[in-house]
């Protein structure tokens, strides 16, 4: 059977897994930033009309590749072969030209503008001089109704879900006649039901003759989607294996170098005397006339993880904000261990037993102008053991970090180290070291493995779970449904500011989960 890739006739000989023709080649492809080796001879090879994960650790080399590819950043050497011959990339232009599209892991989509004017931006139909606004939307259709997008041409951006957004950054990619689409961590703030209509058009993309490379770190949608894989380390180039012929626990081991536990081994249930250390009741915050919470009542206990899941921007930000008393609650209690709070400071909420582990580790929970050694003190400076009288115990500073860079195995040259020179996986230690050292009864823990690699996962996962045997209580903030329904005793489910359901782990499929994140729910159901 003969296909096109691009033009380009191949022979399919077993199905998407067994193409012969290939589509990339980049040889030995290596790039230093100073004193630090991004990709050292690093060998990929994509076939035509084949799905490519890209998979690797944080600082692995992955982006830095596709941003070679793309001709966003010229290599120090090696070659990249299209279709067998020999290009140069001066520019993402050049790239273009070349039929190769990359998709963001963050949008770069103009909200103030539509879906067609988005996608036609530096590639405008015109009527003479001037914009023909009825041809692109015409156009844009076309190209919907081809892949089954389902996206308006007339609707602005500011208005869509973040899936059809991801789906509007691909239309960008194919409405520029690209035949290769690189996809940056493109399920990163997917819901579950999202994923799945990606995988759908990724799918029908592939049939269709295109190829397509993921950058990701999800092994389960690796196996779910990808038709071969390639696995990198430190920079360099590991393997690369058919998909069917691995498993999860092969390519985690390949990616991190050693044995991985991809299991978590949690208690089940609560002891049925803990008693509630946190409590929300009725909790509604408004801002500028626009209601963020609605009534929000959530009880934690010693020893229970309790999961939040939902869509990103439905009032998870303000929920962890009102609870660490970054922004002040409209209407509504907050209990801490059966003492009521109100309006309390950040720096009350941790002298009351509250530690925060924060969504965005660049705003909210690092400085990455000070050391290793200030961030892990950074919120507990005053505190006596640290300083007295304003002065700072040095001497006592340098050997407790050294001591919390020991224990949470913070990967680095020395504590003096700027902040900035750690990986993402290091930093996110940092700030798990930080809250943790300081024995908190209650951990807000948002999004705490976001952006993190395997290796990390695996163990900012076990420090939650050893926090909870001690009888701590923790709330789980987390866009990732596995993580939730891996760590939770119980879940809650955040809609548009309101909780639209709660009940035990058991409880919830994942398909349950997906629906009720996106605002469906059935009448009959029985959790309230």
């Amino acid at each position: 059977m003969l296909s096109l890739c691009g033009g380009f006739p191949f022979r399919r000989t077993n199905g998407a897994r067994g193409l012969t023709v290939n589509y990339l080649e980049m040889r030995g492809i290596t790039k230093s930033f100073g004193s630090v080796m991004a990709n050292n001879r690093v060998d990929l090879t994509v076939r035509c009309g084949e799905i490519h994960s890209l998979l690797g650790e944080n600082g692995a080399g992955k982006t830095t590749l596709m941003r070679i590819l793309y001709g966003m950043i010229k290599p120090d050497s090696g070659e990249i072969y299209i279709k067998g011959r020999k290009v140069n990339f001066r520019n993402p232009q050049d790239a273009l030209r070349h039929g190769i599209g990359m998709v963001h892991q963050h949008f770069m989509l103009s909200d103030t503008m539509t879906v067609a004017e988005n996608i036609t931006l530096g590639s405008e139909p015109r009527r003479g001089f001037f914009y023909d606004r009825e041809k692109a939307i015409r156009e844009v259709e076309e190209l919907s109704k081809k892949y089954s997008f389902r996206v308006d041409p007339r609707a602005k951006i500011e208005t869509l879900s973040v899936g059809t957004k991801q789906r509007v950054e691909i239309m960008k990619a194919l409405y520029r006649k690209s035949d290769l689409i690189i996809l940056d961590e493109p399920t990163a703030v997917l819901t579950t039901n999202e994923v799945q209509e990606l995988f759908k058009v990724l799918r029908e993309l592939r049939d269709d003759g295109k190829t397509i490379i993921i950058i990701t770190h999800k092994l389960k949608e690796i196996m779910q989607i990808s038709d071969r894989v390639t696995i990198m380390r430190n920079g360099e180039y590991i393997c690369t294996k058919d998909t069917c012929s691995t498993n999860p626990q092969e390519l985690a081991e390949m990616m991190v170098g050693r044995k991985v536990n991809l299991t978590v081994e949690k208690s089940t249930g609560i002891p049925e005397d803990a008693p509630v250390l946190f409590e929300l009741r009725n909790a509604v915050y408004r801002e500028n006339k626009t209601e963020h919470l609605s009534g929000v009542s959530l009880k934690l206990h010693a020893g229970e993880i309790l999961g939040i899941c939902g869509v990103e921007g439905n009032g998870q930000t303000q929920l962890i904000e009102v609870i660490t008393g970054i922004r002040p609650l409209t209407e509504g209690e907050i209990v801490v261990k059966g003492q009521t709070v109100v309006n309390c400071s950040p720096r009350k909420m941790v002298e009351l037993g509250i530690g925060h582990i924060p969504e965005d580790r660049g705003t909210r929970g690092l400085v990455k102008e000070l050391t290793i050694r200030d961030n892990i003190v950074i919120g507990y400076q005053k505190r006596k053991a640290f300083s007295r009288k304003g002065i700072l115990n040095t001497k006592y500073l340098n050997e407790y970090s050294r001591d919390v860079a020991e224990k949470f195995s913070i990967k680095a040259d020395s504590i003096s180290s700027p902040i900035s020179s750690l990986s993402g996986g290091n930093q996110q230690k940092v700030i798990i070291g930080r809250v943790l050292s300081q024995d908190p009864d209650i951990i807000i823990a948002a999004q705490p493995t976001r952006g993190v690699d395997i290796g990390s996962i695996e163990y900012i996962h076990e420090k939650l779970l050893e926090m909870k045997k001690a009888g701590k209580a923790i709330l789980l903030i987390s866009a990732d449904l596995d993580e939730i329904r891996k760590l939770s005793d119980n879940i809650a489910v955040i809609y548009n500011g309101k909780i639209m359901a709660q009940g035990r782990n058991t409880d919830f499929d994942e398909q349950q989960l997906g629906l009720l994140m996106t605002g469906y729910r059935n009448q009959e159901d029985k959790h309230g």
